[in-house]
C-alpha cells in the first residue's frame, strides 16, 4: 500500500491536532491550504501540512483536547460554594479559573473557545441548551466558514452535538433553533438530517416548534413563472426540534416554574409568531431574538437551572437567563461576538456590577 498522500477535513484536523472549524478557520488565514474535489470537498496535502507543522507552531490554535486546562461547574447545590447577599440568597458559584473563560458576572459566564474542543463545561451538569447554530448556507461570520460542503457541515455538526449530548443531565433538554431546509446552493432538508444526526448522537426527539419570523418575505414561490417546469417552494419559516437526553419528566433542579398559565396555553401550540433580530440593530450577521429562548428557558427548565448555548453569538439566550433567572453559560469561538454579547448583557441586561465581581479575560 502507497502512502497516504491526501487528507480529508477530519483526517486533518486529527492529524495536527485541532478541531475541523479550527482548519477552516486556518484556511482562510492561509496557514494551510487545500484542493477541492469535483464535489466541492476540501482535500489537505500532506506536503501542505507539513509545512504547516514546521512554519506556525507558535500559531494559537485550539490545542488537542487532552491538553486543555479543565473547569468543572459544579451546579448541585451541595457541590457549590456561593456569594451571597444580604438576604443570604445564592448569586454566583465560585468556581475554578480557565483560560477560556472571557467574562463572568452575576450568574452568567462567557467562554472564548471552540465547543468541540473545550472542556470547560462538566459533563451531566446543564438543564437545558438553547442555540442556533451555523445553518451553512453562506453567512459572513468572522470566524466561522459558513459556507462548507453540505457533507463537511454536517460531519462539523456530528461532532459538536455529541459534545452537547456529553454535557446534558439524564433529564436535560436540548431546544435547537435551525431551519427547515436550504435552498442555497442546492436543495438540502437541513432540519430533517440533523435531527437524524441529533438521534444518532445519543438525543431523544420529543416535538418540533414551527416559528413563523413574520419579518421575512411572503412571497413562498419561485422558479419557473406559472409553469410546472421548475417551480422551488420556499417555506418561510424556522423551527426549533426538541430533544432530550435520557428521560423527558424533569425530576431534577429547584421544580420551581415562572411561566404563566397564558404562557403555557400559548406555548404549547406548536406554532411560535413572533418577528425576528435585526442584525443592524444587534450588530451580528445572525441573531436571534430574546423571545426564542425566553420561550424556551421559561417552558423547558425551572428557576435556577443552569442553561447553556454552544454558538453564543450576540448573547440573546444569556440575556433571557438573566430575565429568567436561570444560571447561563455561553461559549462561543469568536471573541468580538464575546465583546458585543458583553456589551448586550450590560446594556440591555443590566447586570449589577457594584454587587457581583466582573471576571474579564
Amino acid at each position: 500500500m502507497g502512502v497516504r498522500s491526501m487528507f480529508t477535513t477530519k483526517d486533518a484536523a486529527k492529524h495536527i491536532g485541532v478541531s475541523q472549524s479550527t482548519i477552516y478557520r486556518m484556511e482562510k488565514r492561509g496557514l494551510i491550504s487545500s484542493i477541492r474535489t469535483a464535489g466541492g470537498q476540501r482535500r489537505f496535502s500532506i506536503e501542505s501540512i507539513k509545512k504547516y507543522l514546521e512554519k506556525n507552531q507558535n500559531f494559537e490554535v485550539p490545542k488537542n483536547p487532552n491538553k486543555y486546562k479543565k473547569l468543572t461547574h459544579l451546579v448541585k447545590e451541595q457541590e457549590v460554594n456561593y456569594v451571597t447577599d444580604n438576604n443570604k440568597q445564592p448569586l454566583t458559584p465560585k468556581i475554578p479559573s480557565s483560560d477560556e473563560l472571557f467574562f463572568q458576572a452575576d450568574s452568567i459566564w462567557i467562554y472564548n473557545a471552540d465547543i468541540l474542543p473545550t472542556e470547560s463545561i462538566e459533563e451531566n451538569s446543564i438543564d437545558l441548551i438553547v442555540t442556533s447554530p451555523p445553518y451553512g448556507v453562506g453567512i459572513k461570520y468572522n470566524s466561522h466558514d459558513d459556507t462548507m460542503a453540505y457533507h463537511d457541515y454536517l460531519s462539523f455538526t456530528k461532532g459538536w452535538l455529541a459534545k452537547c449530548y456529553k454535557f446534558l443531565k439524564d433529564d436535560g433538554r436540548f431546544c435547537l433553533n435551525i431551519p427547515l431546509d436550504k435552498n442555497k446552493g442546492g436543495q438540502q432538508s437541513v432540519c430533517a438530517d440533523i435531527t437524524t444526526l441529533a438521534k444518532q448522537a445519543g438525543f431523544k426527539y420529543h416535538s418540533t416548534i414551527i416559528w413563523n419570523e413574520q419579518n421575512i418575505s411572503r412571497r413562498t414561490a419561485w422558479g419557473s413563472w406559472l409553469s410546472a417546469a421548475a417551480p422551488y417552494v420556499i417555506a418561510p419559516v424556522e423551527v426549533i426540534v426538541v430533544l432530550y437526553k435520557r428521560s423527558w419528566k424533569k425530576t431534577s433542579g429547584s421544580r420551581k416554574s415562572d411561566i404563566t398559565r397564558k404562557e403555557f396555553m400559548e406555548w404549547t401550540n406548536g406554532v411560535w409568531n413572533f418577528m425576528g433580530e435585526s442584525k443592524k440593530r444587534v450588530g451580528h450577521p445572525a441573531p436571534f431574538p430574546v423571545e426564542l429562548p425566553r420561550r424556551c428557558i421559561k417552558l423547558f427548565s425551572f428557576v435556577g437551572d443552569t442553561v447553556l448555548d454552544p454558538f453564543l453569538g450576540s448573547g440573546s439566550t444569556l440575556l433571557a437567563c438573566l430575565q429568567t433567572g436561570r444560571k447561563g453559560i455561553g461559549v462561543e469561538i469568536d471573541r468580538k461576538y464575546c465583546e458585543l454579547a458583553k456589551k448586550r448583557l450590560f446594556t440591555e441586561g443590566h447586570i449589577n456590577q457594584l454587587k457581583l465581581a466582573v471576571v474579564e479575560g
